[in-house]
């Protein structure tokens, strides 16, 4: 029975094992997002793959040479449980496909959108209670916002899902 299947590749071999694995004719499917990345006081995006290290190839156990994925240049093996590939639920690969926007992206939770100098709420945490000014957003989910402490306004980065609008 075809069914999706999950590889381990090497350290950022997601492409190269993709490439290669498609070149001997199975299906394969590397899901990607947007990733905001600094570097060097630059802000660029750049497609990242959702799930680092894992790709998942499609193809018939019975009929299949499977076996050759784990000689694959870029694959580090495929998933198994003793001598049996471990498969991927279809319903959880079409879910990932079901967020693809037109460029074939995997559109994550869009953040919530706060607008710069908008009075937030901090409702968890060493510091709930406390309400501040929305600064900005950054990479990795958290938020900036200007607390009055101590008689003078300090900027202090909290998870984004402890905040609220006030």
């Amino acid at each position: 029975m075809t069914g999706w299947y999950v590889v381990h590749t090497q350290p950022n071999g997601e492409e190269r094992a993709r490439h290669n694995l498609e070149r001997q004719g199975f299906e394969v499917y590397l899901p990607r997002y947007l990733k905001q990345r600094r570097h060097a006081r630059r802000v660029e995006l750049v497609r990242r793959p959702l799930f680092p290290r894992y790709i998942f190839v499609r193809f018939d156990p019975e009929r299949a040479q499977w076996r050759s994925i784990n000689g694959t240049f870029g694959v580090a093996h495929l998933v198994s449980l003793g001598e049996r590939p471990v498969t991927a639920p279809n319903r959880v690969i079409e879910a990932i496909k079901a967020r693809h926007d037109e460029d074939g992206l995997v559109v994550l939770n869009p953040p919530q959108s706060f607008r710069p100098g908008q009075k937030l709420e901090i409702f968890d945490g060493p510091l709930a209670q406390q309400s501040g000014l929305f600064q900005r957003l950054t990479d990795n989910e958290r938020v900036v916002l200007l607390l009055d402490l101590l008689g003078r306004q300090v900027p202090v980065t909290v998870p984004k899902d402890v905040v609220a609008a006030a």
